[in-house]
């Protein structure tokens, strides 16, 4: 289990978690397959044991949402209802009006749609009810809310609300580049982003490129900020930080390597150990990344 991405909640302080009422919720709303006439279904999955939904090791918790699918791509329905209206015109001796063609369109697709091939994509998301974090893997917005979403319809009390910090990411990876130096804890990589901010939105990418040129601050000097930079925390993680406050592209640069050298007798404890390592550093990550952004804004001074 490795997170690849970190799209990160903050969990009201007040909240606490009850494993055995949001294992009954999540069960409850289980992810079922698409009906006949349903283009898409969500809902939880089991988690690695296979027997329960809500996977807890030392504090913190893995649940994942699962959504099935039906492939119907719209080039196939226009196709087939063209040889259909084409038919029907030569029947009735006139071309098809709009009216018409909207119909059989309408009929095509409710004719494929129970034979059409169903996708399934999973959303893993992350518990660490200590530090009140709530960070679900992926890199889209949509795919974040749509889990916060579904817990609030299973029924869950979850007070959960995107991690804000008093420094702007955008800002603060500026200033780390003009430096040249970020902080003890972590070190600028070779992969930025710099984009103007004016209407045209002028973008300069590097990838895998020495930062420390003057190329670099020729750009920022004309008013480009960073809205991506790679950067390394304590020769551990590597990642790439976003304006938006972001994760992406995570890497375990060492501390996996222990889960090689530790002796497992089966899956389920090689699943253990890696999870605890993994949820293990990067909550010690996040706080420091958001010491390093001047902390949490906090709710009331949010805009």
């Amino acid at each position: 289990m490795r997170f690849k991405n970190l799209l990160v909640y903050r969990l009201d302080a007040k909240w606490s978690l009850d494993t055995g009422s949001l294992e009954k919720i999540l069960a409850g709303r289980a992810l079922q397959p698409c009906s006949s006439f349903e283009m898409e279904s969500h809902g939880w999955i089991p988690g690695p044991q296979g027997d329960q939904f809500l996977y807890t090791l030392n504090r913190h918790s893995l649940l994942t949402l699962g959504v099935e699918q039906k492939i119907l791509p719209a080039s196939v329905v226009r196709q087939l209802a063209a040889d259909r209206a084409a038919e029907a015109a030569v029947k009735q001796g006139h071309s098809i009006g709009r009216k018409q063609m909207r119909e059989i369109k309408e009929r095509v697709f409710d004719e494929l749609l129970p034979r059409a091939l169903t996708r399934r994509q999973t959303t893993p998301a992350w518990i660490d009810s200590t530090n009140r974090w709530f960070v679900v893997d992926t890199v889209a917005e949509s795919k974040a809310e749509r889990v916060c979403e579904t817990l609030l319809k299973s029924g869950a009390d979850f007070p959960a609300k995107r991690l804000d910090t008093q420094l702007s990411p955008a800002v603060a990876m500026t200033g780390w580049l003009t430096k040249g130096v970020i902080s003890p804890e972590f070190t600028i990589d070779q992969d930025l982003e710099l984009r103007a901010g004016d209407a045209n939105k002028a973008t300069v990418r590097y990838v895998r490129h020495d930062l420390a040129g003057k190329d670099i601050q020729t750009h920022i000097a004309a008013g480009k900020t960073a809205t991506r930079l790679g950067m390394t925390w304590k020769d551990k993680i590597s990642f790439v930080l976003t304006e938006n406050l972001q994760i992406k592209r995570i890497q375990f640069v060492n501390i996996m390597k222990q889960e090689t050298e530790q002796q497992v007798e089966n899956k389920e404890e090689e699943f253990d150990l890696n999870f605890a390592l993994m949820t293990g550093e990067l909550s010690l990550l996040l706080a420091d990344l958001v010491k390093l952004l001047g902390g949490e804004k906090l709710a009331e001074t949010r805009a």
